[in-house]
């Protein structure tokens, strides 16, 4: 079944007279994957960090899978529920890769050593890591510690699983093997959230994206719903010409005539027609407009 979460005003503020990391946050978040995009800083890791019991809120109401975050009883629930890999997650480097899921299996309460040996097997085989689970983890790369932290994160069997940040540091091939590990674990019986700044990320991996900016929701929908912020928006600039005022960069070109920019902006370029936009302009568009998406553009 899968874990759907709710979250109802929600604010964090760390320090008086800051700006709030997570500022009136609301959303529903159901099974399958969902991004959550945003730039570093935006609020995401502080979301997730209350969403998973570790950080308590200045305000507002967590409700995951009927419990809440509020009380004790509540985040225990979760807990039992919950797989987490956070941005920065502690190994012991002296241990073994079979060794360190079998101490992890063993807090999440695998008491069974048939059982708890089986679950090990199969995480290690579903990451990739059979071959080196008699490996020292302070021998791993980024990448097979990416893929150890996600195999942790699975052990008990959660309906809901949380990741923040997972492929930020590897090498492109890594970054689309652990890609294709997260596609694979969304479904009818799970709900997965993943935090990223990466939009390849939400691309690849989620059908569903909610994106935040500076501590507020900026659009919930579709992924694929995202491209059409910039409906409207998107230019491709002729080679040489000029980047009009107000206008932001989304990418540039190289060419024999010159530089040729695509860009949003809300004001058409003079002898410039409008193109597709595509996810990275929808989420450049959201920026330009200061996390305000126009009426309708949320999907």
């Amino acid at each position: 079944m899968n874990i759907g979460i709710s979250i109802t005003d929600l604010t964090k503020r760390y320090r008086r007279g800051e700006r709030p990391a997570l500022d009136g946050v609301t959303l529903t978040i159901g099974g399958g994957m969902t991004a959550l995009l945003g730039a570093n800083g935006a609020g995401k890791t502080t979301l997730m960090r209350i969403c998973v019991g570790v950080l308590r809120p200045d305000g507002g109401r967590v409700v995951i899978g009927g419990h809440d975050l509020a009380t004790a009883a509540g985040r225990r629930a979760v807990k039992r529920i919950l797989g987490y890999l956070p941005q920065e997650l502690a190994m012991y480097d002296d241990l073994t890769g079979r060794e360190f899921l079998d101490y992890v299996a063993l807090l999440k309460g695998v008491d069974d050593k048939r059982v708890r040996r089986d679950q090990i097997e199969r995480m290690l085989e579903l990451t990739g890591l059979s071959e080196h689970a008699g490996r020292r983890i302070g021998g791993y790369s980024g990448g097979m510690k990416r893929r150890l932290g996600i195999a942790q994160a699975l052990l008990a069997d959660p309906s809901l699983i949380v990741v923040d940040e997972p492929t930020a540091g590897l090498d492109p091939s890594e970054r689309m093997r652990f890609r294709s590990l997260l596609a694979g674990l969304g479904g009818a019986r799970r709900t997965v959230v993943l935090s990223t700044h990466i939009l390849d990320d939400a691309a690849q991996t989620c059908p569903n994206t909610i994106v935040l900016h500076r501590g507020k929701i900026a659009y919930q929908g579709s992924t694929a719903g995202l491209a059409a912020v910039a409906e409207g928006r998107t230019y491709l600039l002729p080679p040489g010409a000029p980047v009009p005022p107000g206008a932001v960069v989304v990418n540039a070109a190289a060419e024999a005539e010159g530089t040729r920019y695509r860009v949003i902006s809300a004001h058409p370029p003079a002898g410039v027609t409008p193109i597709a936009p595509t996810l990275e302009d929808g989420y450049a568009a959201l920026l330009q407009l200061d996390g305000q998406p126009e009426t309708g553009a949320r999907r």
